[in-house]
């Protein structure tokens, strides 16, 4: 699995700092994508079990998430990256663009942004998003946190 960027960031999963991993790969290609270099397969670098764990206890106490933008198209390896997250104690995130993954991924995560980028409807910010900010042990959508009043 490669990644093409990784990042420290504090909005995507509200409350938490999470450490990003921007997956390269993806297959959906949704109309409007801010981020179509990650379209290209093996773009960026392999993302090793390694480099992982070393990013894991670099960032232990600082930061409280992981997060995953796509890689669910590599299903096996990211059930792998997140069982090392949360054995570290890290809560556990997936951005995807598609509306279900499998339930043996669905079962490593804490949250799951779910739904394809559709200009017209926007983002989580967005009150007539088709996107869905999800909690999953309680099935609850969270995407109220993202609203402004």
């Amino acid at each position: 699995m490669y990644y093409y960027s990784f990042q420290i960031v504090f909005q995507e999963v509200p409350g938490e700092i999470s450490l990003c991993f921007s997956i390269s790969g993806c297959t959906i290609r949704c109309k409007g994508c801010h981020s179509p270099y990650l379209w290209k397969k093996n773009s960026g670098s392999l993302l090793t079990v390694s480099l992982f764990e070393t990013l894991l206890k670099q960032y232990a106490n600082l930061a409280t998430c992981v997060l995953f933008m796509g890689g669910e198209w590599h299903n096996e390896e990211l059930i792998v990256f997140l069982k090392l997250s949360k054995k570290r104690n890290y809560k556990t995130c997936l951005y995807t663009g598609e509306d279900q993954v499998s339930i043996e991924l669905l079962a490593e995560l804490t949250w799951i942004k779910t739904g394809k980028w559709n200009p017209s409807l926007g983002g989580l910010e967005n009150k007539k998003t088709n996107q869905k900010f999800i909690e999953v042990k309680t099935n609850k959508i969270l995407n109220y946190l993202f609203i402004k009043n």
